[in-house]
Parts: structure tokens; C-alpha cells; sequence
């Protein structure tokens, strides 16, 4: 029986996980992580872990593979250790974007990592908002998928909604923004986007009436932030008035910020799922918390309850 639970944290995202453990009730679990000078990770497991039911609370955030290997190596000192059950809890699964094989010689990475948190030795994952729902299926253990929909709603529900559009930036995106656009009771439309490289997207058209709405674009991540700014703009030139932005990854990587703060978008709203640091923290960029999620999702895993609630 796994009576005592037990939260550890690498370096990803150690802001998000002291907010865990505050709604929880729980101190964050004590270990060490330090380098060698050829750059090899050390990680030890400073407290007593035999037959306790531990999450290690890790999100694929920058440095990206040094995140994957402080988590890898962790859960396997944890189950050299004898942990009861070990739950790979990854806020952000970055690599959920190679989810598929569309050209040749390449890894479906998405799917690799999969197999080496098993191999490290999870027993379970929880995550939230992978890119495409049926990366779900990469993973050969249960695994549970959360959705930052909750929080975000709750937000743009206490906002000025008259002549509102909900916006998604391609087709692809299109069943989830339709989520959002039926539970805040407005209309949809999408982006007709076509992506040349990674940082690099060309819109076309608009599908749907936005002229003289405020739109609300929706997206699972804001990376680069040029697909996000390639919306804002062709919006703007089908008469939009108003351009807000939500998505739940606020990645903001290379010139994001930059791109971001000389867009026509008046706001984006992203979650904490990756550390946001204050640099990056301009005035039309807020954060939201998801810790309360992730909180309540490992108290039910621990005592066995359903957590489809949270899903919704």
C-alpha cells in the first residue's frame, strides 16, 4: 500500500513545482544535482524513498535534452532506491511535436522519448496539452493528459466579450479552438496558414466574419512567436479591432518576446507549464498558474479517485 507520497524537481521548472507542493501540503522532496567537469550530471536522491509513491515534476523546457537526462537519471535513482511507484509528471512534452514520420531517414522522436521514461523507470505520466492528442498513445504506461482549459476560461470569462471571435491559427488547430469558442459561447473562425520552416509561416486567408470583431487567437504554444504575429497581422488587415492571444506553452524562444511587443496583439496570456522569467515578463505577456491542476491530478493518482473531472 503507497501511504506516503513523496514530489522531487529538477531544474526545469522549480517555481511551478514549489506551487505544487504549497497546494498540496507537501515539502518538495531533498536532491542533489551537480556536474562533473566533463559535463557528466550527478544526481542523488537525499531522502528516503522505499515503497513511497513519488512524482517527479520535470517539464522539456530550455536547456531542453539537459531537462530529459535530470529526469531520466532521477527516476532511475529513484527506482534503484525502491520507490513504490515512480509518475514522470511533464507539464511540457516538447518533443510531442515529432509525433509523426513526414520525411525520410528521420526519428519519431515524440515516441522515442516515450519508450526511454519507461526505460528510466516510470510507471505513469502526467502531462498537459501534448501538441496532438494522439501522442497520447506513444506511451506504453497509463498515462494521464491534463488540459490547462480550466484556467484559461476562467480568465477570458471575466473579460469584455461583446463581438468577440474565437481565432485558430491553422486548420489543424481548429477542434480545439472550436472547444473554447463553445464554452465562452462565441463564434469561430481559423487561419488559413501555410509553414515554411520553423521560424517561418505564410497566412493567406481567414475563414470566418471577424471585420470589426475582437478576436481571441488560441494555440496550444507560442515558440518563435512568428506564426502567433503572421495571425495578428492578417487579422488586423481583415479589420479586426481588438487582438488578444491565449496559449497554454509560453515558450518564447529566440526573438519571441521582440516579435511579441511589435505585433498589433494586445495581450497574450500563457500558463506557467514552462518557466516564464522575468526578462520575458512584458507588460502585454501574463502568466497563469496551472500548479492547482497538477496539485489536485497527484492528489487523486495518490489515492486512487478519478481525475476525468480534470480533464474537462
Amino acid at each position: 500500500m503507497r501511504d506516503r507520497i513523496q514530489i522531487f524537481s529538477g531544474n526545469g521548472n522549480p517555481e511551478l513545482v514549489r506551487e505544487i507542493c504549497a497546494y498540496i501540503g507537501l515539502p518538495l522532496g531533498r536532491v542533489e544535482i551537480r556536474r562533473f567537469s566533463n559535463e557528466n550530471l550527478f544526481i542523488q536522491i537525499q531522502e528516503n524513498v522505499r515503497e513511497t509513491d513519488v512524482f517527479v515534476v520535470q517539464p522539456f523546457s530550455t536547456p531542453v535534452h539537459e531537462n530529459i537526462m535530470e529526469l531520466l537519471i532521477m527516476m532511475d535513482a529513484l527506482r534503484s532506491a525502491s520507490a513504490s511507484r515512480i509518475t514522470a509528471v511533464i507539464p511540457y512534452y516538447s518533443y510531442a511535436r515529432s509525433d509523426k514520420k513526414d520525411a525520410p531517414r528521420i526519428s519519431i522522436t515524440g515516441r522515442l522519448m516515450a519508450d526511454l521514461l519507461v526505460t528510466a523507470g516510470a510507471d505513469r505520466v502526467l502531462t498537459m496539452n501534448l501538441h496532438k492528442p494522439q501522442v497520447h498513445g506513444f506511451f506504453s504506461m497509463p498515462t494521464d493528459h491534463l488540459y490547462a482549459a480550466p484556467v484559461l476560461l476562467d480568465y477570458f470569462k471575466d473579460n469584455d466579450l461583446s463581438d468577440t471571435v474565437v481565432v485558430a491559427t491553422d486548420a489543424g488547430h481548429v477542434k480545439e479552438a472550436a472547444n473554447y469558442a463553445e464554452r465562452l459561447r462565441l463564434p469561430l473562425a481559423f487561419v488559413d496558414k501555410r509553414r515554411i520552416s520553423d521560424n517561418e509561416v505564410e497566412t493567406t486567408a481567414v475563414v470566418g466574419e471577424v471585420r470589426g470583431k475582437q478576436a481571441i487567437v488560441f494555440d496550444d504554444e507560442i515558440a518563435a512567436g512568428t506564426s502567433l504575429v503572421a495571425t495578428a497581422v492578417i487579422l488586423r488587415e481583415k479589420g479586426v479591432r481588438s487582438i488578444r492571444a491565449c496559449a497554454v506553452h509560453g515558450v518564447l524562444c529566440d526573438e519571441a518576446v521582440a516579435r511579441i511587443e511589435a505585433s498589433p496583439v494586445a495581450e497574450v496570456v500563457v500558463t506557467n507549464t514552462v518557466p516564464v522569467p522575468p526578462e520575458k515578463r512584458i507588460g502585454k505577456i501574463r502568466v497563469l498558474s496551472v500548479a492547482p491542476l497538477f496539485g489536485e491530478a497527484i492528489k487523486r493518482i495518490h489515492s486512487g479517485d478519478s481525475i476525468s473531472s480534470l480533464f474537462v
